[in-house]
């Protein structure tokens, strides 16, 4: 009996080491986008990103908990401004400084969370001039340490924040639209 408690033993830590080794080949970021082509001109969107306090109108997020907690510090908007959260289980806390802001085509995000899980990102949102209007694109990068990478062999990161992403865009432009 405790030669085969062994012999399983054994085969649980190949197993387990296979896992993270293989997860030690995929790549050290990642990278999550989505756009969108609104209907309204840039100036009009712009504002709507590079404030905070309009982001209650529009971000996914803020409809996952309405109960959670939010401060503003720094500049109101733009380069400076600072909007700290602490919600439920569904969007858990951090901090999000703007770090470059330029006017009507690009908004930069230092994205701090600290949690479910500690993570350092950044987010930009990128607008361009479409036939339709403005293209609205969303994006995050951040670094994939070792145990990011054994949970995206079983999690989906692009799925799983992307969908919040294409429904903040559709968010946002159902707001700029009107």
């Amino acid at each position: 009996m405790l030669k085969i408690l062994l012999i399983i033993l054994a085969v649980i830590v190949v197993l387990l080491l296979g896992v993270v080794v293989f997860a030690s080949t995929k790549p050290d970021t990642f990278h999550v986008e989505r756009s969108a082509t609104i209907n309204a001109p840039p100036e009009k969107i712009f504002p709507l990103i590079n404030d905070f306090n309009q982001w209650q109108a529009w971000s996914p997020y803020e409809k996952k908990d309405p109960a959670m907690k939010r401060t503003f510090d720094g500049a109101t908007s733009g380069q400076g401004a600072v909007y700290n959260w602490d919600g439920n289980k569904d969007v858990g806390a951090g901090r999000m400084e703007i770090t470059e802001a330029t006017p009507s085509s690009k908004v930069q995000i230092k994205l701090d969370f600290v949690r479910p899980f500690e993570g350092h990102n950044v987010a930009t949102f990128t607008l361009s001039p479409a036939t339709q209007g403005t293209t609205v694109t969303w994006a995050m990068d951040g670094p994939s340490p070792l145990i990011a990478k054994v949970m995206g062999l079983f999690f989906n990161m692009d799925t799983m924040i992307g969908g919040d992403f294409a429904q903040g865009l559709e968010n946002l432009k159902a707001l700029a639209e009107k």
